[in-house]
């Protein structure tokens, strides 16, 4: 057999190709309308959302502010042999102190602002 009988054997007449194209058209359709009805059903399962009176209430102090401070870095201690290894329930729960100075930094005049801003930089 040559190529040429098998492309004539592959190939569907006209009325087969509708045909075929109808049954996968289906196929789809069905997979969707089964794809939908499984989603129902995983809803019906959830659990009904919260009413109204069942949502969260601003509390009766009022809404919670922000609070700012500058902070400074704590120096992990040497231990007693001078080695700076600490074990984890040697140290603090906090990273950091409430800074003497709770003046906040702010740009100079004639500083740059970043690296790479063009500026002079500190002069």
């Amino acid at each position: 057999m040559s190529t040429a009988t098998y492309v004539l054997l592959a190939a569907p007449s006209g009325g087969a190709k509708v045909t075929v194209v109808f049954i996968i058209g289906l196929v789809i359709a069905g997979a969707l309308v089964w794809a939908v009805r499984i989603g129902m059903r995983v809803m019906d399962r959830e659990p009904d959302r919260p009413r109204a009176d069942e949502q969260p209430h601003l509390p009766a102090t009022g809404a919670v502010r922000e609070e700012r401070e500058m902070r400074e870095p704590d120096e992990i201690p040497l231990n007693d042999d001078g080695s700076p290894r600490l074990m984890p329930y040697e140290l603090h729960h906090s990273g950091s102190r409430r800074g003497e100075d709770q003046k906040r930094r702010r740009w100079l005049p004639g500083s740059s602002g970043a690296f790479g801003s063009g500026g002079p930089g500190h002069v």
